[in-house]
């Protein structure tokens, strides 16, 4: 009986000594596991390979290139003077019905691209038509920018008592004349403005062929149209008041008159009294812009792609940088347990 007591003894004594030995196994990991919670996460090590560090600067610089905004046409492009026509004739005691006109056509800016009125003061002053149209493809507010800038050259550029003054902007145009001012036929060639040089083999047939469209173009555009052919770029533009067969005719009496007075110059601009045709050659095959400075529909489709491809190819980007860093987060957890 002493001997099993003294072996259950010794059972018990090394059953309380591994125990003793657990729990100080346990508060020794103990402080270890907090400190692994509070710690900072290591930082994963560099690939030996060295391309992520370059995929993700650029991706990066994609980025700040892709928010950055896209070039337009500035503006100032718009008011650039073109040329000027100012009557020998003169009238006297106009002042006041010009100034009542001019009042008129500025507050119609907002809503119209062409727009025609009259103004007399009193019965013994003389009556002003005057009228103010500007390019088919301006927004509204460029169209009231350029009508706000153009009026007032009536007097700058020409005698306050001409019978007659005609401005033409790159965006927009005016002009007013005196009640029973002579007339001249909608076609006369008012300017021309040719380039220098010529532009390869087989240009004259392509732009010959953007005239045509031109020539078709304006009847369905309401007497604007702008089109490319051939690294050739276009546009047309008629009266405001012209009907659609009229605006037709007078855009081919331009194309004729152009290719006269140009020949094959690698760009031109022709003014007939109620129409005007405009035309650029571009060597690289891309028109960005109408030969005016305004934003064509051409270049508009242009820039519109331009943006959807980069902000496509920023949103991929994006999706790449947060899949990466989900990856790295996922890889401390594994290294941390």
């Amino acid at each position: 009986m002493k001997v099993k007591v003294r072996v259950r003894l010794r059972v018990k004594a090394k059953a309380k000594a591994k125990a003793t030995e657990r729990a100080a196994g346990q508060e020794e990991e103990e402080p270890m596991a907090r400190f692994l919670l509070q710690r900072p996460p290591p930082v994963p090590p560099p690939d030996s390979s060295g391309s992520f560090p370059l995929f993700t600067l650029s991706v990066a610089g994609l980025l700040t290139v892709a928010f950055l905004p896209l070039p337009s046409v500035a503006s100032a492009d718009l008011f650039r003077l073109v040329y000027k026509g100012c009557s020998n004739q003169t009238v006297g005691g106009g002042s006041a019905a010009l100034t009542a006109l001019s009042s008129n056509l500025t507050s119609q800016a907002d809503s119209s691209k062409f727009y025609q009125a009259t103004a007399s003061s009193v019965d013994s002053e003389p009556s002003f038509l005057g009228l103010f149209q500007c390019r088919g493809d301006l927004s509204a507010s460029d169209c009231s920018a350029c009508v706000a800038r153009i009026l007032p050259m009536w007097s700058s550029l020409c005698s306050s008592d001409s019978a007659a003054v005609r401005v033409q902007l790159t965006g927009c145009y005016t002009l007013y004349q005196v009640s029973g001012f002579p007339q001249v036929p909608g076609t006369e060639l008012l300017y021309k403005e040719c380039g220098s040089g010529s532009s390869g083999d087989d240009f004259e047939g392509r732009r010959d062929t953007a005239f045509a469209q031109l020539q078709s173009g304006v009847t369905g555009g309401g007497g604007f149209y702008a089109t490319s052919y051939g690294s050739v770029y276009a546009l047309a533009q008629c009266e405001g008041d012209l009907s659609a067969s009229d605006c037709s005719d007078c855009v081919m009496q331009a194309s004729q008159k152009s290719k006269a007075e140009c020949g094959g110059a690698a760009s031109g601009q022709v003014y007939l009294n109620k129409c005007y045709i405009s035309y650029r050659y571009y060597a690289n095959g891309v028109a960005t812009n109408g030969d005016g400075g305004g934003e064509s529909s051409v270049g508009g489709q242009t820039g519109k792609t331009v943006a959807i491809v980069v902000g496509a190819t920023a949103g991929a980007g994006f999706l790449i940088i947060c899949f990466l860093f989900v990856r790295s987060v996922m890889k401390k957890k594994d290294n941390e347990w």
